[in-house]
């Protein structure tokens, strides 16, 4: 991984793309629109980027799905930060909403993301 002034991330991502990954936005009250299939480039435990067939403004609000070997969690929430063309669509980062503020952390979602963390650290190794 390089790594470059301009780079905000707290720790290394790590390659993951057999982590299956759908994202919905998040509409008013909660209720989450139809989700959408996505190819997830990197991740760590505080956020991940993905290949989206389609643009997201910074700050939209999503949930997350997240299947793979030894690995299932849903509803994760995540909020887009930056979005930029990439390949055939967008390369959409996002940062997952437990770490964003001291209110909103949950202890289950920092475990689940750093048992997935971990698995693809180990692959990645």
């Amino acid at each position: 991984m390089t790594s470059h002034s301009t780079d905000r991330r707290i720790k290394d991502r790590y390659p993951a793309s057999c982590l299956q990954v759908q994202l919905r936005e998040r509409g008013f009250f909660g209720r989450a629109r139809q989700a959408m299939t996505v190819t997830c480039l990197d991740l760590n435990r505080y956020g991940m980027a993905v290949l989206c067939p389609r643009p997201m403004d910074p700050g939209t609000r999503l949930f997350m799905d997240f299947d793979g070997k030894y690995i299932r969690e849903t509803r994760v929430g995540a909020r887009v930060v930056e979005c930029q063309p990439y390949q055939a669509g967008y390369r959409i980062s996002v940062q997952f909403s437990y770490c964003l503020d001291k209110k909103g952390y949950s202890r289950a979602a920092d475990n689940a993301l750093s048992r997935i963390e971990g698995f693809y650290n180990r692959l990645a190794s």
